[in-house]
């Protein structure tokens, strides 16, 4: 036991001693933490916020106005207005406060991108007259106004019905780059509704009619891009008249909007399938007041117009005739069932709605021609409503030679750009 007791000690002695003659802190290196490894992060992009939409103010409204031609002396009340009577209408709003913006605009507010006035007007000019180019344009730039024309494009100079009062592609080129809106309003100004080709006098069958009907709509609005290199986003319906065929048209055409020539107040719900615009006409100053003082209807646009087969009035002087510049005009409507009396008028080229007798017994619409008619050719509607709904027949009638002719009438088969 004491032997066990005595070598414990003498190792425990032994341990502390080599303790003394070398400390740990000189024969051993201190643990420290290794450096995390440096790791390479992209710095994030600084997300760019998304532009905030401008507050779209569907309240306003806005009216659509529709010219022809500008001359000193009227011949075509219908279609014509003096240039003085035009910049009055200009500066009417001006002084009324009433904004005119460009129709890029108001397709732009249409689809929720952009913001305009509670109260606008646009100018449209149709067909391409040059008046529109030498006499509006100028009272326009006075005003700061922008201008979109509706162009017929076999009615520029150098096309099929291009006389010596049509524009020419140069001028509309300088419209163009000016800002001047250009826009479509078929290749021949015809009626899209009747299977009939006045420029060559042939009557189509289905086929013909359905490749002539794409090349007025469509074909006039390639013609445009094509020459202009610019991009057509809207379509004037010639005369106004339109129905499912020709609305298949414009849909396949791909344009943003349609507009007629039945005048309305156009608001953010204004289906852009059926726009009205109000046609300035000299003998009409009523049609510019009810305008600029936002009333009427705010619908979508004329309805479909139903057409009364001409075989079923019996026209005079007949579809496709030969009359005198002072005919008798009349159809007689014994045929058709249901119509209301007092919505039955009378409407022709040139002249306008005229002061035609209805016999309510009858049915014998008349109109004696007093005014000498102009051109080479007179166009009539007859229209009515049935059941509340509009019906419209529609024919037109060479003049003789003998027919006193307008120095600055278009040329042969240019049916009259009216209401």
């Amino acid at each position: 036991m004491r032997n066990r007791l005595t070598i414990i000690l003498l190792l425990g002695g032994l341990a502390l001693s080599g303790c003394k003659k070398g400390s740990l802190a000189g024969k051993v290196k201190p643990v420290t933490a290794s450096p995390a490894p440096t790791v390479a992060v992209a710095a994030l992009p600084t997300p760019t916020p998304e532009p905030s939409k401008p507050a779209i103010d569907q309240r306003a409204q806005v009216v659509v106005f529709g010219y022809h031609r500008f001359q000193e002396k009227i011949r075509r009340p219908d279609t014509e207005i003096t240039p003085e009577a035009f910049e009055a209408q200009m500066k009417e709003l001006q002084d009324r406060k009433i904004a005119v913006i460009g129709m890029q605009d108001f397709l732009a507010w249409k689809r929720g991108e952009k913001a305009i006035p509670l109260r606008c007007a646009i100018i449209t000019i149709d067909d391409g007259y040059k008046s529109g180019y030498e006499v509006a344009w100028p009272i326009l730039k006075k005003y700061g106004y922008p201008l979109t024309l509706f162009i017929y494009t076999e009615g520029i100079k150098g096309g099929k019905f291009g006389g010596g009062e049509a524009m020419s592609w140069e001028q509309l080129a300088e419209m163009r780059d000016a800002g001047v809106d250009i826009e479509a309003h078929s290749a021949t100004h015809q009626d899209l509704r009747k299977p009939y080709d006045k420029v060559t006098k042939r009557r189509l069958n289905p086929e013909e009619y359905t490749a002539w009907l794409n090349a007025e709509v469509g074909g006039s609005k390639a013609t445009l891009e094509q020459k202009l290199g610019i991009r057509v986003d809207c379509f004037a319906v010639p005369f106004g008249y339109y129905n499912d065929r020709v609305k298949e048209a414009t849909k396949g055409a791909h344009f943003d909007a349609v507009f007629t020539v039945y005048g309305q107040k156009l608001t953010y719900g204004s289906s852009n399938e059926s726009l009205g615009r109000y046609m300035i006409e000299a003998n009409k100053p009523k049609v510019f007041e009810d305008a600029i003082n936002f009333g009427g209807s705010s619908g979508a646009g004329s309805a479909p117009v139903e057409e009364l087969p001409l075989t079923s009035i019996n026209p005079q002087p007949a579809d496709g005739s030969t009359a005198t510049s002072k005919p008798l005009i009349k159809a007689n409507l014994g045929a058709i069932g249901g119509i209301e009396p007092g919505s039955v008028k009378m409407r022709v080229s040139g002249l306008g709605i005229v002061p035609a007798h209805y016999d309510a017994a009858s049915k014998m619409i008349s109109y004696q021609v007093t005014q000498a008619l102009h051109g080479d050719s007179c166009s009539v509607i007859v229209e009515a409503k049935i059941g509340g709904k509009k019906a419209e027949a529609h024919w037109a009638f060479s003049l003789k030679e003998g027919a006193v002719r307008a120095k600055d009438a278009p040329a042969s088969a240019q049916p009259t750009p009216k209401k």
